[in-house]
């Protein structure tokens, strides 16, 4: 599946804006942009439900295969969701103007106790009263089969720059980068 969808609006030369990741590679930058980000939009219903279901998660862990982790209820309406229909779309925003992820994935509801006490920390609490120790804690694993991402090449300090000198001159100095990401 083509994420890329003609996104850019760069007229310069778009093969040095386009940069496919693969391996240890890909899966550092996912690493880099989820963990990053302060949130992500976890869709569920993707291939059942109109509308499709859509909440703010956190990340807990994208582990070096590029798996996501997060933690559910048991019982909540999202692992029912997930049951009934695996396929998960996720969406994350690293920064205000850079560091997009666009990933669909696979998510599989595992309760492993020592999978928890991996991904535990005491914020949680604010979601599991009872603590890691509570019965009713899941873990989603969303594996991603299609990712896809919007970033700068030099940082979004320099991005900045160059958006000012490109207002001033008049002249295009895009620093932005875009690609598949092959997990």
């Amino acid at each position: 599946m083509d994420n890329s969808r003609d996104s850019s609006n760069n007229t310069q030369n778009t093969a040095e804006h386009i940069k496919t990741l693969e391996g240890k590679e890909a899966v550092e930058k996912l690493q880099e942009l989820a963990k990053g980000a302060e949130n992500c939009f976890f869709c569920t219903s993707i291939k059942t439900g109109l509308p499709l279901s859509v909440r703010p998660m956190s990340v807990l862990d994208v582990d070096d295969r590029g798996n996501l982790w997060f933690m559910s209820q048991v019982d909540s309406s999202k692992n029912k969701e997930i049951q009934a229909d695996p396929f998960t779309h996720l969406f994350f925003q690293h920064h205000k103007n850079s560091g997009f992820l666009n990933i669909y994935g696979i998510s599989e509801i595992i309760e492993d106790r020592k999978k928890i006490e991996e991904l535990w920390n005491p914020l949680l609490k604010v979601w599991f009263q009872e603590g890691k120790e509570d019965e009713k804690i899941s873990v989603i694993k969303v594996e991603p089969t299609d990712v896809y991402y919007w970033d700068t090449k030099h940082g979004e300090a320099v991005a900045f720059i160059k958006m000012a000198a490109s207002i001033i001159t008049g002249k295009t100095m895009d620093d932005s980068v875009e690609g598949k990401l092959e997990v």
